[in-house]
């Protein structure tokens, strides 16, 4: 993980949002239905690419929807690429 990342949940805008150094480096936007949240869309800017800001978000977002009691549609393909190598995390998977 990237030294001085914060990730927070910007609930009112559905995503959440990774800054490095107080720039926005990163997003996973996400919608929360029935008991559900469907991690929907991964986007990291170029010039933050490649210093595992997306699996940082991903890692949040997994861990958030645990302690929240919620189950995870993985409609992102990075999610989906994801949880391929984090086979311990399927528990919380629908779909």
């Amino acid at each position: 993980m990237v030294d001085n990342l914060v990730i927070d949940d910007a609930a009112e805008a559905q995503r959440y949002e990774a800054e490095l150094h107080g720039v926005l480096a990163g997003i996973l936007e996400y919608s929360v239905k029935h008991g559900r949240i469907a991690l929907i869309h991964t986007e990291v800017p170029p010039e933050f690419e490649g210093q595992g800001i997306a699996a940082a978000l991903t890692r949040f977002a997994l861990d958030d929807a645990r302690a929240r009691g919620l189950t995870v549609i993985a409609a992102c393909p990075y999610v989906k690429k994801y949880l391929e190598t984090h086979p311990d995390d399927r528990d919380i998977v629908v779909g």
